[in-house]
């Protein structure tokens, strides 16, 4: 800009200077040149002011020359002033397009870090929730496995209350024969007949069993829970057991699910209404609906050994029943909450969670 207003100042002087010049040839005509030829002066001073006047013709054409030169430049100063302006335009046109785009994408990003943040949040309390979910449950089958150690005491206890109560009884059932032996022996030394046999001390019953006689046409207590399939304990059953239902393994154990903790059993993807099946024999402790795991239920095999099965649609027994390998239990939903239909699964000892893949076989 500085450049165009330099030549806009030269071109405006060099104007008024070459105005001047052909004002005054014009008032002077082209007469000069003839007037001196004829003037009969000294012929060095006419080639003089000749050769002037050349000077002055080129001068002229010099200055016109200069000038054209000069417009021309102005010209282009013009036309890449005026491209200049249009990139500048141009440019400017960009820049706003380009911040309406960072503003459009810091919007974008603000919505984003909102929505992550709320999403941190919120799997933040899932995870607090699926912690406190398993605290629940880890709490259940400890009162259900020191329920069942109760029982088993209680159930001992009642058994040596009856096998004490029966050998008492026939203690005192001996001692009333053995009186009435000995009454009839008296009666019998005083009319003067022989004494009836007394008892063989050998024959006098052991205080730590009770008679043979006692227990006939009498049963007080069930027959033990079998331990599986066979009668052979749960333990041994390890690497023979299958999955309690058909489906897809979508979480094992071990597993994390984003920030929350890690899975203590197995989730398999099932249809809702799929038969669930117990993997060994025992008696359902637990079949009730329980927090985060929906309708749950609870299978003792024995020695602290337990299955788990979660998120049912429906349970198919009650706590108490005893239920054979492979029979049905429950049926396959998403009462717990889960996003999928399936079955939650679960295998503990003494309390504590394993692996239920190191258990099963898919043979």
């Amino acid at each position: 800009m500085r450049q165009l207003n330099e030549l806009t100042a030269l071109v405006n002087a060099q104007q008024a200077q070459l105005s001047k010049l052909l004002r005054e040839q014009y008032v002077a005509g082209n007469e000069d040149r003839i007037k001196l030829l004829l003037s009969g002066d000294n012929p060095n001073r006419i080639n003089r002011e000749l050769q002037y006047m050349g000077y002055v013709s080129q001068a002229q054409a010099k200055l016109i020359e200069t000038l054209r030169a000069n417009l021309q430049a102005i010209r282009s100063n013009k036309a890449d002033t005026q491209n200049a302006k249009f990139e500048l335009e141009e440019i400017a046109q960009e820049e706003k397009e380009q911040k309406q785009v960072l503003e459009k994408e810091k919007a974008r990003r603000s919505t984003l870090l909102a929505q992550l943040s709320t999403k941190l949040n919120s799997q933040r309390k899932e995870a607090g929730r699926i912690e406190q979910d398993q605290q629940r449950l880890s709490a259940l089958v400890d009162k259900l496995a020191q329920i069942i150690e109760q029982q088993k005491k209680a159930e001992a206890e009642a058994r040596e209350k009856r096998r004490q109560e029966q050998l008492a009884k026939a203690r005192a059932e001996r001692e009333k024969r053995l009186a009435e032996q000995r009454a009839r022996a008296a009666e019998a030394a005083k009319a003067g007949k022989p004494a009836p046999k007394m008892p063989d001390p050998a024959d006098a019953i052991d205080d730590d069993e009770p008679p043979k006689t006692a227990s006939l046409g009498r049963n007080d207590t069930l027959p033990e829970l079998q331990q599986d399939n066979f009668g052979k304990p749960f333990a041994s059953l390890r690497g023979q057991l299958r999955l309690p239902v058909r489906g897809d393994l979508t979480a094992k154990f071990g597993s994390r699910h984003g920030d929350g903790p890690t899975s203590r059993g197995l989730f398999i993807r099932a249809a809702e209404g799929a038969e669930v099946r117990a993997v060994a024999a025992g008696r359902v402790v637990f079949a009730d609906w329980l927090r985060g795991f929906g309708n749950l239920i609870i299978v003792d095999h024995g020695n602290q050994y337990m299955t788990i099965y979660g998120n049912n649609q429906s349970v198919l027994k009650r706590a108490g029943d005893l239920v054979k390998a492979g029979e049905g239990i429950a049926t396959a939903g998403n009462s717990g909450g889960n996003e999928q239909s399936g079955l939650y699964f679960e295998m503990r000892h003494q309390g504590r969670a394993f692996d239920p893949l190191g258990w099963v076989t898919t043979r």
